[in-house]
């Protein structure tokens, strides 16, 4: 049997991560972690995948001063996790400054023990 608490630990160490590698600009990270299905929404509606994403930080056009995550809730779902939790993020992107807070959305999928 699964221990579904185990499961959950990992997957907010993970999502951890995520956050940390986007404040040190570690692409190869953030390229382990996503998903070659990698969607995000953005702030206009448009959508991205995993290669835009990776795209705009090699541009060197973006930089974090804060990037975290916290307040986490997962619901599991079989292999699937959904993880809703808070961002906050303040930097500069394409030469502007940045201060967001939003709310977000991310699922999981584990794989080969991975998520």
């Amino acid at each position: 049997m699964v221990d579904e608490s185990r499961l959950v630990a990992d997957l907010l160490e993970t999502e951890r991560k995520w956050a940390a590698a986007h404040l040190r600009l570690d692409l190869d990270m953030l390229e382990d972690i996503l998903s070659d299905q990698y969607r995000q929404i953005q702030s206009d509606g448009t959508v991205i995948g995993k290669n835009e994403l990776l795209a705009s930080y090699r541009s060197g056009n973006r930089k974090w001063e804060i990037a975290e995550s916290d307040e986490y809730e997962v619901r599991m779902l079989g292999n699937v996790a959904l993880l809703t939790g808070r961002w906050r993020g303040v930097g500069e992107n394409n030469g502007e400054e940045s201060n967001c807070s939003a709310r977000f959305l991310a699922v999981y999928q584990l794989q080969e023990g991975e998520w």
